[in-house]
């Protein structure tokens, strides 16, 4: 299950050797975290392997169907492959493009692990600099894509620093979206949060507030993040 096997999960196989961004915890968590009970039709935004949109078909409604955006062309290849090759080819489109040229009907869920490296962080791969730094996609030209192609009832999951979350949140109104659930994610106990699961939702909403820890103080994980994630990780 290394970097250049891809990894395994209990119904499906991600090879990710041609895509910048490798399988990681964040989009783990956030394919297992946002909600989709009778969502139809759901948009992921930079799929690049397509983790996220397997992790939502594999547990959503057998009607729902999923368009995947990547820009990066070899991201895009080989997230077609790994959908081509999972259960639910007939529900996960892949579709190559920049989200804001991209035109879609309403989607009922957007999800997102986007960029969030600030201009001017070295990389030594620019195709990683390009999927990592906000420069390619900032919180403003996410926003607007969210706002342009989300339904009425419509929500946004996003997985992000925690910095960043706070950003959203403050500009995220002038696109009339705002919190409905912030998770705040905790790699070990006792440790500051340095991610956030955070939802979005049209109109004014009672934002619940809460956090996860992945790892216990004993260095195992915790009963929440395995609740989460057992349906997907092989040893779990």
């Amino acid at each position: 299950m290394g970097r250049s096997r891809g990894f395994t999960f209990k119904q499906f196989h991600i090879n990710h050797d041609r895509c910048a961004m490798k399988v990681g915890t964040d989009g783990i968590l956030l394919g297992a975290w946002a909600p989709v009970e009778q969502v139809r039709r759901v948009l992921d935004i930079g799929t690049g392997s397509g983790l996220i949109a397997l992790m939502l078909a594999q547990r959503s409604i057998s009607d729902c169907f999923i368009d995947a955006v990547e820009l990066d062309k070899d991201a895009a290849a080989q997230a077609r492959e790994n959908v081509a090759a999972s259960p639910w080819a007939e529900r996960v489109a892949i579709i190559e493009r920049a989200i804001q040229d991209y035109q879609g009907e309403p989607y009922d869920l957007i999800v997102s692990n986007p960029p969030y490296f600030v201009a001017g962080q070295s990389f030594s791969d620019p195709v990683r600099a390009l999927a990592r730094h906000t420069g390619a996609l900032d919180s403003h030209a996410l926003l607007a894509a969210c706002n342009r192609l989300l339904s009425p009832n419509g929500q946004v999951a996003l997985v992000l620093p925690t910095a960043m979350a706070d950003e959203i949140l403050c500009i995220s109104a002038h696109y009339d979206l705002h919190g409905i659930c912030y998770t705040a994610v905790i790699t070990r106990e006792g440790k500051e949060a340095n991610r956030v699961l955070l939802l979005l939702g049209r109109g004014l909403n009672r934002c619940e507030r809460g956090s996860i820890v992945i790892h216990s103080a004993d260095g195992g994980y915790s009963d929440r993040y395995i609740h989460l994630t057992s349906p997907y990780y092989l040893k779990m």
